[in-house]
């Protein structure tokens, strides 16, 4: 770990900025600072959450541009993706501000007479998010805006590449007219963000990122008894068993997988193919990526092509997985290599004849790889699919719907997508299981996690 914020163009290499991390005294006044808005806030009409939470999002779209042009430089993502992302985020926040009122309202079990039993969702009180680097306003809003318009306060520890994406959702918090102390984003060290989980004024953590985060966030979580949503890796299997136009389906699945520089966690990392289709998928796939250039991404805004990966280690990362792969029988048959210039290029590349003894048949290859496997049947493509310690998404193609149905039942993940990827938009919730993590953010799911659902029996 850096000893301090930094962020580093990843197209270039070059240190834009360095923030240094917060004091143990401002975070304990980060901390004091929520933990005494937090009876304040609760007792703010919902109507009320509501409108600063609808201001916030507004606001996203107001500084559309110049909240997109931080996350190109910040963490590399080609600005058309960005400009997206920031919308995204503003839609997040405003279905929220509109549909989260009624998600709260009292959910009646039984009423007679002389008695009224309901179902009531209050705060829990201040709840800590930890978010990563790949969709730096994305991932804080399906956090965020569930949590402000339920009533709870917020600590906010965002990636260690991104202070001015952090900083600039801080500020627009404060400008929305989010009360001091509500939301306070934090510069913390991972050492400070242990003595926050464990502070009896937290009542829940929510983490998106890593496997390795995951397991020690849920670790300390658990000790002190602290409700935890995790949202981590994916390998999401996309299962081809026929379809009467290969050659499209193979450029909507690259364009998925190499969304973000391919640096999501619902991509689709496993292609499972069956033989009949595999040489002319493959080939497609082979084409499609061999014709991608790198373009930098303040100057990427139409898509195609394809950007730096976030930072070196991400880089190294990722062709030390591809290295390990080919050396264990794997094929590369195209891309795969670090270009010859600054920053963090990594060309795009189709990884086949993947054995399990590669680390990648189990890792997750968090870049713009498409790993594709062969299948002689159904039987065959359904094992290869769930034989993962992951379960983000999934998604099956057939040209026989009840066949695609019947496979998307057996798949084990939190999203399932039949004839289609699982939508991803505000309404729907996102998450998975096994090692993908638990709970469920966006969507009435989503405001559900860090709410007290308290039985109030009432006798007339």
């Amino acid at each position: 770990m850096s000893a301090k914020y930094r962020t580093e163009n990843p197209a270039t290499g070059q240190l834009v900025k360095e923030v240094p991390f917060a004091s143990d005294a401002e975070i304990t006044g980060a901390l004091e600072r929520a933990a005494n808005a937090a009876s304040e806030w609760r007792a703010t009409p919902v109507e009320e959450r509501a409108a600063i939470v609808q201001r916030v999002s507004e606001l996203f779209t107001a500084k559309r541009d110049e909240l997109a042009r931080i996350i190109a430089t910040e963490m590399g993502k080609p600005l058309g993706e960005s400009y997206g992302e920031v919308d995204f985020s503003a839609d997040i926040f405003r279905y929220f501000a509109e549909e989260g009122p009624g998600q709260l309202v009292d959910q009646v079990l039984s009423e007679t007479d002389t008695a009224r039993s309901v179902v009531q969702r209050r705060p829990l009180g201040t709840i800590l998010g930890v978010m990563p680097w790949n969709y730096p306003y994305y991932q804080v809003a399906r956090f965020a805006a569930p949590n402000l318009l339920a009533g709870n306060t917020v600590l906010l520890k965002h990636a260690e590449i991104c202070a001015e994406s952090a900083s600039a959702i801080a500020a627009i918090m404060r400008e929305a007219g989010v009360p001091e102390g509500v939301y306070e984003n934090l510069f913390a060290t991972h050492e400070q963000i242990s003595t926050v989980i464990a502070d009896d004024r937290v009542a829940g953590v929510s983490l998106t990122g890593s496997e390795r985060a995951g397991a020690i966030i849920a670790q300390q979580a658990g000790q002190a008894l602290k409700k935890v949503v995790l949202e981590l890796g994916g390998s999401d299997p996309f299962v081809v068993l026929s379809h009467d136009d290969i050659p499209a389906l193979a450029r909507d699945a690259a364009a998925i997988r190499f969304e973000n520089t391919g640096q999501a966690c619902n991509s689709n990392k496993r292609m499972i193919v069956m033989a009949d289709v595999y040489d002319e998928f493959v080939a497609e796939m082979v084409k499609l990526t061999g014709e991608l250039q790198p373009i930098d991404p303040l100057e990427n805004t139409e898509g195609g092509g394809f950007s730096p990966l976030s930072s070196e280690a991400a880089a190294n990362g990722l062709l030390s997985q591809l290295e390990d792969a080919t050396a264990n029988g794997a094929r590369l048959l195209v891309g795969g290599e670090r270009l010859d210039r600054d920053g963090f290029w990594v060309s795009p590349a189709v990884l086949v004849d993947v054995t399990p003894a590669a680390r990648a048949y189990r890792e997750e290859l968090f870049g713009p790889v498409a790993m594709i496997f062969r299948v002689e049947s159904e039987a065959e493509a359904l094992a290869l699919a769930n034989d993962t310690p992951y379960g983000l998404g999934a998604s099956v193609y057939s040209t026989d719907a009840a066949q695609a149905e019947r496979f998307g039942e057996q798949l084990e993940a939190g999203m399932v997508g039949v004839n289609s990827q699982a939508p991803e938009v505000s309404e729907m919730p996102f998450g998975g299981v096994k090692r993908s993590g638990y709970g469920r953010e966006l969507g009435p799911l989503g405001i559900d996690e860090f709410v007290n659902k308290r039985l109030f029996h009432v006798v007339k």
